[in-house]
Formats: C-alpha cells, structure tokens, sequence
C-alpha cells in the first residue's frame, strides 16, 4: 500500500474537507508509520478547540445528550466534531456502536464531524489513540470537539484528563448521590447534569450530588461545578448546559487551570507514548528472550523483580 501524502492531508483537514480528516484519523487508528509525521506537521497548528468529554454510566443517555448538545452549539455557530469512544467488538476490533444512530439527525450538516473509535480494551474508556484524533479535529477548524466515553466507574476517570472540560451525566433510577462518589465521578466532574429530569427522583438526585460536592475543600477562587438538569430528548435544558461549558473554558483560561491541565495531558501522553515504544522494543526476540531469562531468575530466587527489572531497563 502506497504511503499517503500527510503534507497534503493535513492541508486539505485544515480547509475542512471531511475525506481528509477521516483519513487522518485512520492513520490515528492504524497506527500508521505516517502518524508520526503527520502529528509533527499538526502539533504545532492545535489548540483553539475547546475539548468537551462527555461521561456517565451506561444508560444516562450519553449518546442523546451528545446529539443535543451538538445541536445547541450549532444554533450558536460552533462547528462540532464528537469523538464517540466504544466498546471494541471481540471479533472486528471496531467500534461496536460505530453507528451513532442517535446522531443521525447531523448527518447532513457540513459543520459537523462525527467518527467512533474503538477503545480496544483499555480500561480508561478512551481509545489509545484518542489524543492524537482530537489534535486531528482540532487542526480542521472545529471549535469544540466532544470525546463521549464508554462508560464511567472505579477505573473510568480518564476523560478529566483528556478533556478541558468535563460533563458528567447522571439519572435518576440509576444509583444515588452516594453511589456516583463511589464511582469516582464527583472527583472528575467540572458540569454535573442529571438528564432524565422529567422523572421521578431526579430532583432528589440534584440535590443529593450538590450536598456531596458541598463536602468538597475548595480554595479561594476555585471552579464550583453547576448542578443541571435536561431532558435530552427534549432539547431541554442544554443552553444551560453550554453556557456552563463556556463559563468554566473562561474561567479555566482566566486562572490558568487551561495550562495546568493541558500540560498534565501532555505529560501523560508523552509518557504512554514512551511506554508503547518500551514494550514494541520487549516485543522482539532478542528483548523478549532478555525478558523471559529475567522472569525466570525471579522465580528461582536468583534476583528480585526490581533488580530484573533495572537490568532489563539497563542492557
């Protein structure tokens, strides 16, 4: 197969044709040896777009109020690209919800850019290659890119840190205020939203996740998330919902958690990259031979795993 020309590629997702931009993100997924070049031709054009993710355990009706949310930024003017992160099919790898039936009614607008990516299997619920497709969207001229996850829980936080801000979306009937604490998501949250709010027990759901985030030690000046209610299906209240986002982006910008957070992203996605390179290093037969002779001196004794694992770091 022919290398693609990513100089062109990425000049052609710069003057937002669509086509480009998908092949950009299937270089993403492919993980491609183009990436590389295509990435150090993008890097440098990012960081205008406000990246929204967008979690909730299964069955808050993510998707729904993705949709509406899209549709609210575009009454305002904003193009918007969502990145729908999936579960992985065992058989394809693909993203087993690749559909985005419930987005459909975007389909035809040129202002808006929708693509699944399968999370393969990591538990973070986003897609390894997650960073490197919002720098795609980014790069295309899309003010707001939403990242919607799997699903959130004990080991599902990682859309904080992928995002510049993040909406956690909750229901009633699906758990109380003490149960989302558990799961972690009152640690994560910068917009809380209760959809479903035209059932019972949403106001209850509200007002219990307003007393557990009152319990929180905030200082002085610090971002304090609103607590929303919509019914997604209705479109009802997502320009709440927006102006929340627009507020905590002018507020993260105006106190420097902006900076703050996109440093820590990039520090991370340095490491994990550094990391992937370690293990396709291990991954050969010379290194994984090494590896394989080390395992067996901690079994027998011979070394303890932080030595072998120093020798194996040193050779």
């Amino acid at each position: 197969m022919p290398e693609p020309d990513v100089e062109r590629l990425v000049e052609d997702a710069r003057a937002g044709r669509a086509r480009a931009v998908g092949r950009l993100l299937s270089l993403v997924e492919e993980d491609s040896p183009a990436l590389r070049r295509a990435i150090a031709l993008i890097a440098p054009r990012t960081g205008a777009a406000h990246v929204v993710g967008v979690t909730g355990a299964p069955g808050v009706g993510k998707s729904t109020s993705t949709s509406a949310l899209v549709g609210e930024l575009r009454r305002r003017g904003r193009r918007v690209a969502v990145l729908a992160v999936d579960p992985s099919s065992p058989f394809s790898g693909g993203a087993l919800l690749g559909d985005r039936v419930r987005m459909g009614e975007h389909a035809t607008d040129p202002d808006v850019f929708i693509r699944s990516m399968a999370s393969r299997g990591h538990l973070g619920g986003l897609s390894w290659a997650t960073p490197q497709a919002v720098r795609v969207l980014d790069v295309a001229g899309f003010d707001v890119v939403l990242v919607e996850t799997v699903g959130v829980g004990q080991s599902e936080v990682e859309v904080a840190g992928a995002a510049d801000t993040t909406v956690v979306l909750l229901a009633p009937g699906m758990g109380d205020g003490i149960q989302a604490a558990k799961a972690g998501i009152l640690e994560v949250g910068d917009v809380y939203v209760v959809n479903k709010s035209d059932r019972d027990g949403a106001a209850q759901v509200r007002r219990d996740v307003r007393s557990m985030l009152g319990l929180a030690q905030r200082p002085p000046g610090a971002w304090k998330p609103p607590v929303l209610g919509t019914v997604a299906t209705r479109g009802e209240g997502m320009a709440e919902v927006v102006d929340a986002l627009e507020q905590h982006l002018e507020w993260s910008r105006r106190s420097g958690a902006l900076e703050l957070r996109r440093r820590r992203r990039a520090r991370e996605e340095v490491e994990a990259i550094a990391l992937a390179a370690l293990r396709r290093r291990w991954a050969g037969s010379t290194d994984r031979d090494r590896l394989e002779d080390l395992a067996g001196r901690v079994v027998a004794h011979e070394l303890d795993p932080y030595a072998a694992a120093d020798r194996l770091l040193g050779d």
